[in-house]
């Protein structure tokens, strides 16, 4: 599955992430749950967490380019910020150049008292 990628100018460039991921017809949508992978750094749980959800895609016949969205919870904004180009390399690492459409938002805390980061993700596969 591939998607148009919607990045309307009025909006400006977005770095990392697209605005918008339009589905090619007769896609199946697969919705993957949440993924934590504590114990670790938030880097080391991101790495792991997102290995886990394209263990999920992959089960489902798909690969990373077919996730058009996800939304991301973190324990620590401030970590988060100093860790963007960290971070960056382990996006690269599971999703190459491949930017979905994402959320990011800091939560007090996450079931898993150890987990700093949770992401889940749609696909369209």
């Amino acid at each position: 599955m591939s998607f148009e990628i919607i990045n309307p100018e009025s909006l400006g460039r977005p770095s990392g992430w697209n605005n918008g991921m339009l589905a090619r017809p007769g896609g199946r949508i697969l919705f993957v749950a949440g993924q934590a992978a504590p114990p670790g750094t938030l880097i080391d749980q991101w790495d792991r967490a997102l290995g886990k959800i394209l263990t999920v895609v992959k089960q489902a016949g798909g690969r990373a380019e077919d996730i058009g969205r996800m939304t991301v919870f973190v324990t620590d904004l401030p970590t988060y910020l100093a860790s963007r180009q960290a971070l960056g390399e382990v996006h690269r690492k599971h999703l190459g150049r491949h930017y979905p459409a994402m959320a990011l938002v800091e939560v007090r805390a996450l079931v898993d008292p150890q987990a700093s980061v949770e992401i889940e993700a749609t696909a369209v596969i």
